[in-house]
């Protein structure tokens, strides 16, 4: 009697054992585990560490709730100024009810890759050439509320989107760059015009201050011959003054005392 105690014993000790083995499931910190029984969804959705689940009954789907960086392929498109373009970008997303990613929607992923690649393609007919090339922040959160808009019913929360490259034609390039090549041309036209102008106009002050004293001139002469007398090298050619000649012109004018 007392062994068939034992034995029986033993065998419900072995049941229960096999039972927790195949009941026990283990979720991780990054992790939400999800519950169907029967193929409905039980309870709520279960928490990091230990957890039981009934055997055969039920099964546990283990949803990742880390943010998840996902590229969007090169999407071709027609701006509104009619250039042709190459634009990829990625997305950086996760899920925050792990119930209806797995039951609102076949496959997440795919469906924020989907939805990426359309709303990108929309961004591109919608946006200018210089919007795409200067001003991606703007294009960005646009990107991001088109594609965070269906994906709070499916229980992602869209956390950043980034344009990564725009790709022009050869052609399309070439343009550019004798664009910026003529602008750049244009500008320094305008500077050296501005300095020339502010030259003449010190040199108009300069030529009005000469011309009440006279013997400033000379003195600026000499202080050239100066200048050019030190590189040994150099021929020196003396100018001969106007003023002078000036100076004898009204010499001969005047009258001879007697």
């Amino acid at each position: 009697m007392l062994q068939d105690l034992l034995t029986a014993l033993a065998v419900v000790a072995s049941l229960g054992v096999l039972y927790v083995v195949s009941a026990a499931r283990v979720v991780k910190q990054y992790e939400r585990g999800v519950v169907f029984r029967l193929g409905r969804l039980a309870g709520d959705v279960r928490a990091p560490g230990f957890t039981m689940v009934v055997p055969f009954v039920d099964r546990l789907h283990k949803v990742n709730m880390q943010i998840v960086t996902l590229p969007v392929p090169a999407q071709e498109g027609i701006t509104r100024d009619n250039v042709t373009v190459r634009v990829d970008a990625v997305v950086y997303f996760k899920v925050v009810d792990a119930a209806n990613a797995l039951v609102k929607v076949e496959d997440y992923r795919f469906a924020v890759s989907q939805m990426a690649q359309t709303s990108l393609r929309s961004i591109i007919g919608k946006s200018e050439l210089d919007d795409l090339l200067s001003d991606r922040e703007k294009l960005n959160q646009g990107l991001e509320l088109m594609i965070d808009s269906p994906a709070v019913g499916w229980g992602v929360q869209i956390d950043r989107v980034e344009i990564k490259d725009v790709s022009l034609p050869d052609t399309m390039k070439r343009s550019m760059a004798r664009q910026a090549e003529a602008d750049r041309e244009r500008r320094a036209r305008i500077i050296n015009a501005d300095a020339e102008l502010q030259a003449s106009k010190k040199l108009a002050e300069a030529a009005e201050q000469m011309s009440e004293q006279p013997s400033a001139l000379q003195l600026r002469l000499l202080q050239t011959v100066v200048a050019v007398a030190a590189e040994k090298n150099s021929t020196l050619v003396l100018p001969f003054p106007v003023e002078l000649l000036r100076f004898l012109e009204k010499a001969q004018e005047r009258p001879v005392e007697r």
